[in-house]
């Protein structure tokens, strides 16, 4: 197959096209899934976690186990803890921004499956039809000596290219929505945990403690 490709002329170009944005898509898909699979933690413990140390006021206990944790969820927390003390406007300002920052550094690189998922099978029409042309010259040219064997190649090869951006375009696709469906239950526990958070420092003595003690 990689010979009859490397005969196509600009066929064969365009399949090297589709195999390299599929190469590109499986790396930044298998690195994002590494990423989403690290920043998925046990939100509720820790944040349970994290209020029995805060309510000891071992603050930089806390703020260390913030640190050392990875995902979005510690983040989120850990901005409360730095303005616990401040206006609870001034505590949720904060933890949406951390939580915006977070769910943009999740979903890096997303449009890159996205983009492939819809570039594919045009790329795949495009050889498909750049190879009828070609062969429809051939058959022009060796009218009327020509036989079906001297055209079997350049028509299979034309057929496999739209193949081959349809076979990338639908795992780009669930690749995608895949990742994006392990986000959305990441930041469903962003919001939950956040909600946690900010309800400890409002009802207890701590969201009313000198800001110095950060």
């Amino acid at each position: 197959m990689i010979t009859l490709i490397q005969q196509g002329g600009i066929v064969g170009i365009v399949m090297w096209m589709i195999l390299a944005a599929g190469i590109m898509a499986l790396v930044v898909f298998l690195e994002r899934l590494f990423h989403v699979h690290r920043a998925q933690i046990k939100s509720d413990d820790f944040v349970r976690g994290i209020c029995n140390i805060v309510g000891r006021r071992n603050i930089k206990e806390a703020l260390s186990i913030c640190d050392e944790t990875p995902g979005p969820v510690a983040r989120i927390v850990r901005a409360a803890i730095q303005h616990r003390g401040q206006d609870r406007r001034l505590i949720v300002q904060a933890v949406d921004d951390a939580a915006v920052t977070e769910i943009a550094r999740m979903e890096r690189r997303f449009g890159v499956l996205a983009t492939v998922a819809q570039l594919a099978p045009l790329l795949g029409l495009l050889g498909t039809v750049l190879g009828m042309i070609q062969t429809a010259m051939e058959i022009e040219q060796k009218t009327p000596l020509i036989q079906a064997g001297d055209l079997a190649g350049g028509i299979w090869l034309a057929l496999i290219t739209t193949a081959a951006g349809l076979c990338v375009a639908i795992l780009s696709y669930a690749g995608y929505n895949l990742l994006v469906t392990k986000v959305d239950g990441i930041v469903l526990d962003m919001e939950r945990s956040a909600g946690e958070i900010l309800g400890f420092f409002t009802s207890s003595a701590l969201f009313s403690s000198d800001a110095s003690s950060h």
